[in-house]
């Protein structure tokens, strides 16, 4: 027969928004992630194993690697690769020799320094973040590559290992299952297992003081919250966070279905970024401009609606973020109306009474451009877009579809596209001028 052409897999994954992160000709099934953290230097030595198949005949690949970590040792199946870093975060890999389209492969590289993570004017801080005891791994939209080498785009989940060892006075906290601990000398290692399939934005990971509550929630799931020793939060506040993610939890899957994920809870903590974030099974919450305070309810229904709308079922393209956005500030309208007596048609009309020259009205929803994914549009008018569909389609229609998209979804990623079109078959509705209007279109749109 010929003999086989061997190809290098694409440089980026061709998303708009960020043409460098991604990469083509392999999907990635899991990361193995082993980090050993130095309080005295602040660095870390770590080893990532990733497990991929090949999704084209593939003479070289691409992994996403960014800022000073140092390269010791990288193989592929257990060869040493030749390897070299280029562009703004590319690690090109030249394996020994071709592999072939959909055989398996594994990735081996060995690492080490200071991470740093990354401060974009518009989209804030990702990646490493330093804290006062530690660090934090927090990677939405473009961090991911600052701390381990990656896959870095949401349409390539993986399921995730994590091996965290720092000196036994400091907790080392992951997304996932808590799958025990060891203590040898001075060093503490804990495991975590995240099992369901996640995107990189997602995935997190801390070292610092922690007092630590586990519990399970009334369907029996572990419940793991943690608070940062430096907010001063009391241990009957720790207390009340843990069963306040837990209860909110449960009411939100009587609205969205059966929770997604194997483990719960979240972290409260001064990581000076001034932002929560939907890591996944886990959130994180920074309140140090709070501190001796919990998450606020409506913001605990944000992040952990965000479980299903966002994490488990997650948009292809950072364009299509309204979607998540839009569904966790909605669940936040009805947690308003349930337990704090606000209907949500109250909180509709009165983001919609904002004056029409108003900058809330500017971006185009389902398109609002790279430095604008966090633009309150997406969040407010996106949720408005949710309260325009339940009003068209009605409650029947409303209560199936915000219950079986999650689950149709579920470990997958889709379209803006692919919702609508959802909407209409629950429906047997044509709903194409309704997202013209909220989603697809500049200004204030006429009720």
């Amino acid at each position: 027969g010929a003999a086989v052409e061997f190809t290098p897999g694409a440089p980026g994954a061709g998303d708009p928004y960020f043409p460098d992160m991604g990469n083509g000709g392999y999907d990635v099934a899991h990361y193995d992630l082993k980090l050993s953290y130095d309080p005295g230097t602040k660095a870390i030595d770590a080893s990532a194993e990733i497990d991929a198949r090949a999704t084209q005949n593939l003479s070289r690949f691409n992994l996403d690697f960014s800022g000073p970590l140092q390269i010791s040792a990288l193989k592929v199946d257990g060869r040493k690769a030749a390897f070299k870093r280029t562009g703004a975060q590319e690690l090109e890999i030249t394996p020994s020799k071709g592999i072939r389209k959909n055989r398996k492969f594994t990735v081996s590289v060995a690492y080490s320094g200071v991470p740093q993570g990354v401060n974009d004017p518009a989209l804030g801080t990702s990646g490493w973040v330093p804290t006062a005891n530690g660090a934090l791994m927090v990677n939405q939209p473009i961090g991911a590559a600052t701390v381990y080498p990656v896959n870095d785009i949401p349409a390539d989940k993986a399921t995730y290992s994590f091996t965290l060892t720092a000196p036994k006075d400091l907790t080392t906290l992951a997304n996932g299952d808590f799958a025990g601990k060891v203590t040898r000398g001075n060093l503490t290692t804990s495991r975590w297992e995240m099992r369901q399939p996640m995107a990189s934005e997602l995935a997190m990971l801390t070292i610092g003081k922690y007092d630590v509550v586990t519990t399970k929630t009334s369907t029996g799931i572990p419940n793991i919250t943690a608070t940062d020793q430096a907010l001063g939060i009391s241990p009957e506040l720790a207390k009340s966070f843990n069963a306040k993610t837990a209860s909110i939890q449960d009411w939100l899957a009587t609205k969205f279905g059966k929770y997604p994920f194997s483990s719960t809870g979240g972290i409260a903590l001064n990581a000076g970024i001034g932002y929560a974030l939907e890591t996944q099974a886990r959130s994180i919450y920074d309140l140090g401009r709070r501190p001796g305070t919990i998450p606020s309810d409506t913001l605990l229904a944000h992040e952990l609606a965000h479980q299903w709308y966002g994490d488990s079922s997650t948009p292809e393209r950072w364009a299509d973020i309204w979607l998540n956005e839009g569904f966790a500030t909605y669940a936040e309208w009805m947690y308003m109306e349930a337990f704090q007596g606000t209907p949500v048609q109250d909180t509709f009309d009165d983001v919609y009474s904002t004056p029409a020259d108003n900058g809330l009205w500017t971006p185009v929803v389902a398109d609002p451009g790279r430095d604008n994914i966090y633009h309150g549009a997406v969040y407010d008018r996106g949720a408005m877009t949710i309260h325009a569909l339940r009003l068209e389609i009605g409650e029947r229609d409303f209560a199936r579809l915000i219950k079986d998209w999650p689950t149709r979804t579920r470990g997958k990623t889709f379209t803006t596209a692919e919702f609508i079109r959802f909407a209409e078959d629950v429906s047997g509705e044509r709903l194409d001028d309704l997202f013209k209007k909220w989603i697809y279109t500049s200004g204030k749109p006429a009720l």
